[in-house]
């Protein structure tokens, strides 16, 4: 029988893409603001009653890092409150609840990969939004799944960092990029691409935190030199002659980053029966994918 899947945040990086993968998997209804505002519980409610999915899918967040840092309400309204309610109605639903979450609940002070299990210590507004939102869900739901990933860039969408290095490396000679805090760059459609393969397998055994990034760690520097390298090959209109390497301290944000996020990822592959490719392989072909026009 064909599940009814409810996808929330469809309008997003990994949301467009799971639009386009998940059809295949069951009898998909995307939902995104204006008709689901996360930040007005009461339009949440009504869309999971009245809906009832049997595989909720939570894609949205908010994700303006800095600008949480003045906004803790709104970030705490979209990534701890609206959580626990699509909890709240998952678990009266019987419903499997996925939901994305992120490295920045960890702080970086480790410097080897992730596990789920390790301590969290989220360094800002952000981070500590999306952990509450964990929390809740644990909480709340009993058939859940958290899938925390890390430095994801999409295709679709204005803002992420391969489009604005894309950007800037139009504009300017010179760039100047952090050097100091390493991760693993993320695509999108991988992210996609895992949930989608996990829901067929769906099941209370499976249910619980999981970690997921394209494989391999670099600094956002070396991703901004990958990002010109392979972008220069595929013909990309670029001015950039110089990559400029400097420190966190260099470049002061008002939230704190963590210095090293990179994520275990061998639960997930163990479900998934796959091995996550490669970040470096994987940006070659968004970035041919982005030359032909796919995505906006």
């Amino acid at each position: 029988m064909t599940k009814l899947i409810l996808l929330i945040g469809s309008n997003g990086q990994v949301g467009k893409e799971l639009q386009q993968i998940l059809p295949s998997y069951g009898n998909l209804i995307s939902v995104e603001r204006p008709t689901v505002d996360l930040a007005q519980p009461d339009t949440l409610r009504n869309i999971l009653r009245l809906k009832q999915p049997q595989i909720i899918i939570n894609a949205a967040a908010y994700t303006a890092v800095d600008k949480a840092e003045s906004e803790p309400e709104l970030a705490s309204a979209i990534n701890a409150i609206a959580p626990l309610i699509i909890a709240q109605e998952s678990q009266k639903l019987g419903a499997f609840l996925i939901h994305i979450s992120t490295d920045y609940v960890f702080d970086g002070n480790r410097y080897r990969p992730y596990q789920e299990t390790d301590a969290t210590n989220p360094l800002s507004i952000y981070g500590k939004t999306k952990l509450a939102g964990e929390e809740a869900i644990r909480e709340t739901c009993a058939h859940h799944l958290i899938l925390r990933t890390a430095w994801v860039y999409g295709t679709f969408g204005k803002s992420n960092f391969v489009k604005t290095m894309l950007r800037l490396g139009a504009e300017r000679q010179e760039i100047r990029v952090v050097a100091d805090q390493i991760g693993s760059p993320t695509w999108a459609q991988d992210i996609a691409t895992v949930i989608a393969q996990i829901i067929p397998q769906l099941t209370p055994e499976i249910r619980g935190s999981y970690h997921y990034t394209n494989s391999g760690i670099a600094s956002w520097y070396d991703f901004a030199v990958a990002i010109f390298e392979e972008a220069q090959q595929l013909g990309f209109p670029l001015k950039v002659e110089r990559i400029v390497p400097i420190t966190t301290a260099e470049y002061p944000t008002p939230a704190r980053r963590p210095a090293y996020s990179v994520l275990a990822c061998g639960k997930i592959s163990a479900i998934s029966k796959t091995h996550p490719p490669h970040w470096r392989q994987r940006l070659r072909q968004m970035l041919k994918d982005l030359k032909i026009g796919h995505g906006a």
